[in-house]
Parts: structure tokens; C-alpha cells; sequence
């Protein structure tokens, strides 16, 4: 089968990513459950083949290179993937995540209507953290979209790769790809300063050096969006005072608890009602005591402050969850699977 008609059946299926392995059929994930196709198993030439349709000689030569190559490809007609090339036991393994060519609003997303009012942020840093898969990418894209329909800004995205494909409307977008538009995150970022951006994207902060540069621009009267892969706010704000030295520990908590406006903590859930899935959304906003629980080291503290304040749009991920749940969204065993703290979820929703 050719690679065409691999990528159509998956779009056929709503497949959210597509595993082409030397020695399996082609595999897809529908709703987060793996899935073979109907298809002759792959050989290690079908696997070539596929990668070379897909890649530039440039992008070959970094392969053989580096044995690992990240890039976005599109198919007229299907839409644009996210793709990743790698070395298995000698062989060429691809993985492809499907990614839709129209930005969804936000309001389609089901996500709390607080985030929609953090794209109203005249500065600062905003956060959407969570799994490979919980949806980070296209919460932020939904962002961007929601603020290029509504402003007149310049916005720059830095991203590893592509994913959305955005049209300026009555903002000026630029999207630079990480490898083919600049050689890494902190540089990209780093001169985007220089271009005049108002509102920067930036695709993960992944080191000391790109959550240095984001932290400051956000300082500077920046919008800055970016991503980190934990779990829960008080988790992204020990990792990124971890990514600094003892000796500066203290100076970044206090630059932290000044730029941070909020941490969005997402996890996607099968839905039982019907087809598709469903996110639970920690929501963490800055408040004067979320601030002063940063600067003084206290983190333990934030799931308190978020559990007594829902009236300000603040939200746990456990109760998220319950919400799923009571609304017949998931299913029981889901839920307490990936709860923070299943035992007390459990009691809940026994309630």
C-alpha cells in the first residue's frame, strides 16, 4: 500500500497518529488505542521509500547524519503531520501525528472559558503544560487564533516543527521552524526580540537558556506562550527554578512570580458519549498569594490556593475530572486512573 492511501484510511478513522515500522503492518492510534490497518506488513524498503516521498535531499542528509529527523509534511486533501524519522534495529521507523489544517476555536475545545480570557494578556507568560498528546499544541493554536481575529499585533512562533499553518488576519504572523528558519529555541528567541514582536509562541521551554530568554521577554512587555511536559502548576514551577543553579534559584522565583499570569495543565480522556475526547484542565491563575507562594519557595501550597478559589476561574485537575465524569463524558475507571490523588477522586464521585 502506498503511502497515500496509508495516511487516507487513518484520516478515514480520525487517527491521531500513524506508526510506519519495518516488520509490522501500519499501525494507527484512534481515541488513544493503537490499531492495525488492514494492510500488508511493512518491509524495511516500503519504510525507506516513505521517508524518502516525504523528506527533501537536505533533510536525508541530516537523517543519515543524526539517525533521528523531526519535520511537517502535508498531503493535499488529508492535512499536514507532524512527523518524526528514526533508526529500530537497523531499520527506518516513522511516526506521524495528524494535525488539523483549521485552527478550532477555542470555544470548541470544552476547555474552561478563564483561557479565554488569558488572550486578553497585555504581557506576561502563560503556560500550557502536559503529555506528549494532551493537546498542548492546538489549546495554544486555538490562542493565537482567537487573538489574531481581534487584534492588530505582530505575533512570532518559534516551533519544532510547524504544526498549524496560520493566515494573519488582522494580526502579522510570522512562523519559524526549528532547523530550517533558525538553529534552536533560545536563538530564534533571542533575535525575535529584535523583530517587534508583541506576542511570541514559543514551542517549548526546554532548556536554562530558552526559559531565560522567555521569562525575560515576558519581563520586557511581551505576551509570551510557551510549553513545558509536567503534569500540574506546581510541578512547572519547580522545573523550571531546577533548570538554574542553586546560586540563582532565588533571583528566578522572584522573576517568576512577576511575569507567571497562569499555568494551563491539560490530560485527554476517551469519551464514552461518543467518538472523540474530552480534556481535563488544571487551571493555576497568578494571584498576589500564588506570587508570594513562587517567591518564597512554597509550591507545596498551590493546590490549596487553587482548590479555594474556583470563583476566580481556578481549577484542580481532580475536579476537572469529576466534572467529566458527572457529565457522562468518561467512564469511572479512567478517571481514577489518572487522578492526582485517585483514592480521594474515588471518594468523590461515590459522593
Amino acid at each position: 500500500m502506498q503511502l497515500g492511501e496509508i495516511l487516507k484510511t487513518a484520516h478515514q478513522h480520525d487517527a491521531s497518529d500513524i506508526h510506519l515500522i519495518s516488520g509490522h503492518p501500519p499501525m494507527m492510534r484512534v481515541h488513544t488505542v493503537m490499531t492495525p490497518m488492514d494492510c500488508p506488513i511493512l518491509t524495511p524498503e516500503a519504510a525507506e521509500a516513505a521517508l524518502h516521498e516525504m523528506t527533501t535531499p537536505e533533510q536525508r542528509a541530516v537523517f543519515k547524519e543524526r539517525k533521528d529527523l523531526d519535520f511537517s509534511y502535508q498531503i493535499e486533501g488529508l492535512g499536514r503531520y507532524r512527523v518524526n524519522a528514526h533508526r529500530q534495529r537497523g531499520t527506518i521507523g516513522l511516526a506521524m501525528r495528524a494535525v488539523k489544517e483549521k485552527v478550532p476555536p477555542l470555544d470548541d475545545l470544552n476547555l474552561p472559558e478563564v483561557i479565554s480570557r488569558l488572550t486578553y494578556l497585555p504581557r506576561g507568560l502563560v503556560l500550557v503544560t502536559g503529555d506528549t498528546g494532551s493537546g498542548k499544541s492546538t489549546t495554544l493554536a486555538a490562542m493565537i487564533q482567537s487573538m489574531n481575529e481581534r487584534y492588530r499585533k505582530h505575533i512570532i512562533t518559534l516551533e519544532d516543527p510547524v504544526e498549524y499553518a496560520f493566515q494573519s488576519n488582522k494580526c502579522l504572523i510570522e512562523q519559524r521552524e526549528l532547523g530550517q528558519d533558525m538553529p534552536n529555541f533560545a536563538s530564534g528567541l533571542k533575535h525575535a526580540l529584535r523583530q517587534d514582536p508583541d506576542i511570541i509562541l514559543v514551542g517549548e521551554m526546554r532548556d536554562l537558556e530558552t526559559s531565560a530568554l522567555a521569562i525575560s521577554a515576558a519581563e520586557t512587555g511581551h505576551l509570551v506562550l510557551s510549553t513545558l511536559h509536567t503534569v500540574n502548576a506546581s510541578q512547572t514551577v519547580e522545573r523550571i527554578i531546577d533548570m538554574y543553579p542553586a546560586g540563582q534559584q532565588n533571583q528566578i522565583r522572584s522573576m517568576l512570580s512577576n511575569t507567571l499570569q497562569a499555568v494551563i495543565s491539560q490530560t485527554l480522556f476517551s469519551r464514552i458519549d461518543k467518538p472523540g475526547m474530552a480534556p481535563a484542565v488544571e487551571v493555576m491563575l497568578c494571584t498576589p498569594a500564588i506570587r508570594n507562594i513562587i517567591r518564597e519557595s512554597r509550591t507545596f501550597e498551590i493546590p490549596n490556593v487553587i482548590d479555594t478559589n474556583r470563583q476566580m476561574g481556578m481549577i484542580s485537575l481532580d475536579n476537572s475530572i469529576a466534572e467529566l465524569y458527572f457529565n457522562g463524558l468518561i467512564s469511572r475507571e479512567d478517571a481514577v486512573a489518572q487522578a492526582a490523588y485517585p483514592d480521594k477522586l474515588e471518594r468523590q464521585l461515590a459522593a
